[in-house]
């Protein structure tokens, strides 16, 4: 829902650049569609970038580094997993009880 809002702001601050480099004014027309622009991209990239948890420790060569925290999102504790090979990290669900506060 969040991610729908920022894109959502984004695209308006980029249609008001445009509506807004119309009159003329370079400035604050530049400045809109530029700020607007990063809100959209930087919103599809954060998926991107984003590592989803796992439910299974991956195979051979993975090690537990022994960080834990509890996901905001879904509320489990998730470990922290590293491959030294890869320098990877990934990020497994520890166990299926939601955390409480």
């Amino acid at each position: 829902m969040l991610r729908v809002f920022i894109t959502a702001i984004g695209a308006l601050m980029i249609l008001g650049g445009v509506i807004v480099s119309a009159t003329g004014i370079a400035g604050p027309a530049l400045w809109l569609f530029v700020m607007g622009a990063v809100l959209v991209i930087g919103t599809a990239f954060e998926r991107v970038f984003y590592k989803p948890l796992v439910t299974a420790t991956p195979g051979a060569g993975w090690t537990d580094t022994g960080e834990r925290f509890v996901d905001p999102e879904t509320g489990k504790t998730v470990k922290v997993l590293y491959n030294a090979a890869s320098g990877e990290r990934q990020y497994a669900v520890l166990n299926d009880v939601k955390a409480t506060d």
